[in-house]
């Protein structure tokens, strides 16, 4: 039998894994809030690119991921709505599994860290993918069949294994095993957010994209992307240059879960919420300068697209090569502005 969800669970299609399963959570616990104020109270925006040996290269638009040093953007939105956030890891399935039922058992939907290309009812055309910091929320559970009821991203609720589940939260594919992380949740203490905590926010973003501790990040990091990007077809075969071009053209889309424009389409509908909440109209015309940014990201992913599937893909390649320093010229400008709109020290509050 198919579970059904937990009475007072609604579930929407959302934009972004985390924020949208976020948002789930929230709700449930009657606190609506949209995803682009949570990712934006999250400082979750900003740019990586990585490669390393044995690893595919990866591009990425997310910040405030919960590496060392960093709050994550999961605590940090809580902490700006009075919501206490704990996130818990393992290496023992058993243990995870044994809490995540714990929860199911006491109606109580889970939000919980796994490897997307384990899921099921995902479609990658075809080719393995693998990304374990996908996000979902567990919302219904049937004991007898030991299906769970996944809410994701799209319309659909989702029954899946506690078996498939187990490989998805235990992958160890790179560069982002999951850990078989989930996520607790305490409201007594949730109020909206106040300006001071909006403008806190930003500033953290500012600061990731302007001042970042290494050149593989902000826009640092998009201009040494453009340089490295060049260095695909010399240095990866073809199966390997191919998946990824496809990869990154599915992390700047929005099917990568990103809301299209590797998050900067949210981040500007984020500004001008913002501007509403604290009176200051110019946040709103530097959220219209971060849809155009997204734009061009748009753009770029659709030349990895067309990359993918080109019998010559360092023609594309070289395409993407040369919109990326105009989107770190823009970016740069756009994140300067939002600095002086919220001038104070992002390193004095940290």
């Amino acid at each position: 039998m198919i579970p059904k969800p937990f009475p007072g669970f609604t579930h929407s299609t959302t934009h972004h894994c985390v924020t949208g399963s976020m948002r789930h959570i929230y709700e449930f616990n009657g606190f609506p809030i949209s995803e682009e104020m949570l990712l934006g109270l999250g400082a979750g925006v900003g740019f990586v690119y990585w490669h390393t040996k044995g690893s595919p290269p990866f591009l990425g638009g997310r910040a405030n991921v919960g590496r060392p040093g960093e709050e994550g953007l999961e605590k940090a939105a809580g902490r700006c709505t009075g919501v206490f956030v704990e996130v818990f890891r393992t290496e023992s399935a058993i243990k995870a599994e044994k809490s995540l039922l714990d929860w199911l058992a006491k109606g109580v939907p889970v939000m919980l860290v796994l490897d997307m290309g384990y899921l099921p009812y995902f479609d990658f055309g075809g080719q393995e993918f693998h990304f374990g910091y996908h996000v979902v929320v567990a919302c219904g559970y049937d004991q007898d069949t030991e299906l769970i009821l996944i809410a994701d991203r799209d319309a659909e609720l989702h029954p899946v294994s506690l078996k498939t589940l187990a490989l998805a939260r235990g992958s160890r594919y790179q560069p982002f095993p999951p850990h078989h992380a989930w996520y607790a949740f305490d409201f007594s203490s949730k109020h909206p957010p106040e300006p001071k905590e909006i403008n806190q926010s930003i500033r953290q973003c500012v600061h990731g994209m302007l001042k970042p501790p290494i050149a593989n990040l902000g826009v640092k990091g998009i201009r040494k992307a453009a340089q490295r990007i060049w260095e695909w077809p010399r240095i990866l075969n073809e199966k390997d240059l191919r998946d990824a071009c496809i990869n990154t053209a599915i992390m700047i889309d929005a099917r990568g879960g990103t809301g299209g424009g590797l998050f900067r389409y949210m981040y500007g509908r984020f500004l001008d919420e913002a501007a509403t909440i604290t009176g200051q109209g110019q946040l709103r015309e530097a959220g219209k300068q971060m849809q155009a940014i997204g734009d061009l990201w748009q753009e770029a992913a659709d030349h990895f697209f067309r990359a993918y599937e080109n019998e010559r893909p360092s023609a594309e390649l070289a395409q993407v090569c040369a919109i990326l320093p105009c989107i770190a010229a823009q970016e740069e400008a756009t994140w300067e502005k939002l600095g002086q709109i919220t001038p104070v020290s992002i390193e004095k509050e940290i």
